[in-house]
């Protein structure tokens, strides 16, 4: 895939601000859409609620000119820090934009002091699990969920 010139002007993540749930969930469904018939089910991040997780959690996202490019949604727990999810809006995909949204997490985590990153995906999503081990997080343990299949993953600071 080409990236265009367009997303390669995504700076620093910045906090979500209130009123960006709406466009959070947009960009989840985008960035997810394509697992549906892969799972048969709906993938979690496209059923959250991001206004939700903007009052109650650390909600980060990526700008290219105004348009949300890529989101984070951060859990704290006293010991460990949960990455509820990442998404990448699909038109963005292969230009760094998860991996810099991955290494904030584990800026946030080294900065609290937390020992480690954990995290969850469904056992499907054979190309999410791919890119998570290549980070480094380590399989731990599968899971069923109701109706998904998933494997737990950590990553030890």
């Amino acid at each position: 895939m080409t990236v265009s010139l367009k997303h390669s002007s995504a700076g620093a993540p910045t906090r979500a601000a209130s009123g960006d749930g709406p466009e959070i969930s947009n960009l989840a469904r985008k960035a997810f859409e394509h697992y549906v018939p892969v799972m048969n089910a709906i993938p979690v991040p496209m059923s959250a609620d991001y206004s939700a997780m903007i009052r109650e959690h650390e909600v980060w996202v990526l700008r290219d000119d105004d348009a949300i490019v890529a989101s984070l949604v951060l859990v704290w727990h006293p010991d460990h820090l949960l990455l509820e999810s990442v998404a990448v809006d699909p038109d963005c995909q292969g230009s760094g934009y998860g991996r810099k949204m991955l290494d904030w997490a584990l800026k946030r985590a080294k900065e609290a002091s937390v020992p480690e990153i954990r995290l969850y995906t469904n056992i499907l999503m054979v190309e999410n699990r791919d890119w998570y081990l290549r980070a480094g997080f380590v399989e731990t343990h599968e899971e069923q969920r109701g109706d998904k299949h998933i494997v737990h993953m950590i990553y030890r600071l």
